[in-house]
């Protein structure tokens, strides 16, 4: 059979389906649909949150800490957001390698990892490995990329790292030094596998020469990141300084954010390490995760769009509700980027990379742009309150700012959420590593059932189902 001839037969196969999608679809399985008040009635926390919105414990950790409220009397208070890595304030962290003038994700990640800050020699080598560490196996790009081309970077990211395990000698090893071996691996080669993957999607789907660079070890992350996509390998400081703060900013978040809580879940059964991590990177992808950032930028397109003067602020607003009324957008009434499941006042990492964002847009010409981005931050959470009547304390997130750095250095907008995986693949490797070394249970979450119980029904007196009524 050659492929027209098994596309053929997809098709055929695809609309015999469709009876069984509006059978799915139909009144008759609304039993598949659990109603909202249930979870009231019955006190289940839906998505693990509890009633005013904070997250359920479901244990600790030692390597990230978000703070954004305090608990005063039962009543959530909130307070300026706060981002730790292993107890040290992010904030810190960024003014010292800037001060400095030095790239600083390598030692976030020797941070995150190992528990404490390297001394200036123990820095240089660990960079150094890390850097020697990114080639990937022989023939892995021609055979797991080349040969299977994805229109989406983080859907060829994850099948890359399921990949990797039949490259590794001993995948199954979940000893710590094996654990720390894999680990580092997967930090020095994620930037390279998405490298590759873009280089992939824009010849066979894009149309675009295919132009491939090997990494140079003699380059920060950062760096070398911007010299493999960039068909001239070229970058100015600016550029590489910022995508070096924004993956310093976004390589942890503490255990409680969903791609974490994936890592932690499947290394609590005993998995390998590429199943694990692979996991992440799916639940990264989600648009109500790491694919925020991606959103976040498409939303503001629109606005540019449909609003005639970025600077009135009633045009704006009425825009905005617009968004929140599902008449516009994506019809889903969110406005990306603002809002966050701990931060009240503030996200730390928003504030850190709007300074950056006003400084790009003075260097590159997007002053108006900032001052849109500026003036939808302000109007958001006015906007959230008028149309949805609810009080909430809603701040900028990581994400409103993030694309639009992002878009300022020309970086392709199909990037963003894999540079957020090239980011946050040393909290997932971190909190992996905690999970198998202080745990030993598999995580086991309990639903109730809402189903009511019934006999079986011999198929000779089942109402027999015409699948061409639905």
């Amino acid at each position: 059979m050659d492929k027209y001839e098994f596309k053929a037969m997809q098709n055929d196969m695809d609309k015999s389906i469709d009876k069984y999608i509006n059978l799915i679809n139909s009144k008759n399985s609304a039993w598949n649909r659990i109603p909202s008040h249930y979870y009231t009635d019955y006190n289940v926390k839906s998505g693990l949150r509890n009633a005013d919105g904070t997250g359920v414990l479901a244990g600790f950790t030692s390597i990230g800490e978000v703070h954004g409220y305090v608990m005063d009397e039962g009543n959530k208070s909130p307070v300026p957001g706060k981002l730790r890595y292993r107890g040290i304030d992010i904030e810190d962290i960024v003014n010292a390698c800037y001060k400095e003038g030095r790239y600083g994700f390598e030692e976030a990640a020797f941070l995150l990892i190992f528990g404490f800050l390297p001394d200036k020699n123990t820095l240089e080598d660990f960079t150094s490995l890390l850097a020697k560490k990114r080639s990937l196996p022989d023939e892995f790009t021609e055979d797991m990329i080349f040969k299977a081309p994805s229109k989406n970077i983080m859907n060829k990211l994850g099948r890359s790292v399921l990949a990797l395990y039949s490259y590794d000698e001993n995948p199954d090893d979940i000893s710590v030094s094996n654990l720390l071996r894999q680990s580092l691996d997967l930090i020095a080669r994620f930037p390279v596998l998405v490298a590759n993957a873009y280089s992939c999607k824009r010849h066979y789907f894009d149309g675009e020469s295919l132009v491939l660079h090997n990494p140079n070890t003699s380059l920060s992350a950062a760096e070398n990141f911007l010299y493999m996509i960039r068909p001239d390998k070229q970058y100015t400081e600016l550029e590489a300084q910022t995508l070096d703060l924004s993956l310093i900013l976004q390589a942890e978040h503490g255990g409680g954010n969903n791609s974490a809580f994936t890592v932690r879940v499947l290394s609590s059964t005993g998995t390998d390490t590429y199943s694990a991590i692979s996991a992440s990177v799916g639940s990264l992808k989600g648009p109500k995760h790491g694919g925020a950032n991606d959103k976040m930028l498409s939303q503001m397109e629109e606005i540019k769009a449909n609003v005639h003067n970025w600077s009135d602020e009633t045009e704006v607003m009425n825009y905005l509700k617009k968004i929140l009324n599902k008449q516009a957008g994506d019809g889903k009434g969110l406005i990306y980027g603002l809002g966050h499941a701990v931060y009240t006042i503030s996200d730390p990492r928003a504030t850190i990379l709007k300074e950056r964002a006003a400084l790009l847009a003075e260097k590159t010409g997007f002053e108006k742009e900032f001052a849109l981005y500026d003036l939808v931050q302000k109007l958001g959470p006015v906007a959230f309150r008028e149309v949805k009547g609810i009080e909430k304390d809603m701040c900028a997130n990581v994400d409103f700012y993030s694309g639009f750095v992002y878009q300022m250095m020309k970086i392709p907008q199909e990037l963003y959420t894999p540079i957020f995986a090239m980011s946050r693949i040393v909290g997932w490797c971190a909190h992996r590593l905690e999970e198998i070394m202080t745990n030993n249970k598999i995580i086991r979450p309990a639903y109730k059932s809402t189903v009511k119980r019934l006999g079986y029904t011999p198929i000779e007196d089942r109402e027999v189902i015409n699948l061409d009524e639905f």
